[in-house]
């Protein structure tokens, strides 16, 4: 999914992902293994108890083979709980009192634990969402029943391509607290998944018109991005035309809502339209967060030519 559609992370709160041995062997070699030269060794075992050794080692062996299976499965959620290693200096101070308040109710030893993998899960997110979403399993692992840790959990594993996960522990969250600040995100979620009709859904959700200003812009460019999926352009300039393109704001939000009408009137074949729209991106967008000034330059040399 492209950068410039995916939905900001929700605007106006801090949120919860800190933003304030070997493997087991396939049995004996001993049991029709080969020599050094890769051929199978086929010399006699003058040894009258060979035999019976090579029975003993393939019964331990299927006995080994039929623990593994739970013995791996173990390691694995093992190595989930206990996370990757805390970095020098996050203590979990870093998090919002807001979200800091929602492990009162942990042991204190547990919500220090919890603290700094939320903490450090924030300092990742951007430089190494792999990172932060497996500090976020940590989290989770020892708190699941807190929205705060859950909402972390959703939101890394969002920012780190698991659609699916992230969507998971986003309903979960909004279960437990009922809000709504990640909605865009889910449906975007949707659209990865290849499910734009529930995307629509979720866009068409009451709460939506009480959203503030950013977060309702996020929603309009998930939602005209679902429509596009189905094959509804029209449908979707329709829904961007509605949104406040015309703000005198210079915000993030203003931005990647225009560039997002830019795009839609290309595929459109408005070129035109198209091109004036990526010009009036690139007139606010002075972090450089699209790409318009590259778009625009390519259709004035398309329309040149």
């Amino acid at each position: 999914m492209p950068d410039n559609r995916r939905p900001q992370r929700p605007a106006g709160k801090k949120t919860a992902a800190g933003r304030s041995g070997a493997p087991a062997g396939r049995g004996s070699a001993r049991a029709g293994g080969k020599g050094q030269d890769g051929r199978a060794d086929r010399r006699p075992d003058r040894r009258p108890d060979r035999r019976d050794d090579r029975r003993d080692d393939r019964r331990d062996d299927r006995r080994d083979d039929r623990r593994r299976p739970d013995q791996a499965q173990r390691t694995k959620d093992q190595q989930a709980y206990d996370g990757p290693d805390l970095p020098e200096g996050v203590t979990g101070a870093e998090l919002d009192r807001s979200v800091t308040a929602q492990l009162k109710g942990l042991p204190e030893k547990l919500a220090a634990r919890v603290a700094r993998h939320l903490a450090a899960a924030g300092l990742y997110l951007d430089q190494d969402p792999e990172l932060a979403y497996r500090h976020a399993l940590a989290a989770r692992a020892r708190a699941p029943r807190l929205a705060v840790v859950r909402e972390a959990a959703g939101e890394t594993a969002y920012v780190a391509g698991h659609y699916a996960e992230a969507l998971a522990d986003l309903r979960a969250a909004k279960r437990m607290n009922g809000a709504t600040a990640y909605l865009a995100i889910m449906a975007d979620c949707h659209r990865a998944l290849g499910q734009p009709d529930q995307a629509v859904k979720l866009a068409k959700s009451p709460s939506v018109a009480t959203f503030p200003a950013a977060a309702k812009a996020e929603m309009t460019i998930v939602e005209a991005g679902a429509r596009r999926d189905m094959g509804q352009l029209d449908a979707a300039l329709r829904i961007l035309e509605q949104a406040p393109l015309s703000s005198k704001s210079r915000e993030p939000w203003v931005v990647r809502l225009r560039y997002a009408y830019a795009d839609a009137l290309e595929e459109a074949g408005r070129t035109e339209d198209a091109l004036a729209w990526f010009h009036r991106t690139m007139a606010i967008d002075a972090e450089e967060l699209t790409d318009a000034g590259e778009r625009a330059a390519a259709l004035e040399k398309s329309t040149r030519s």
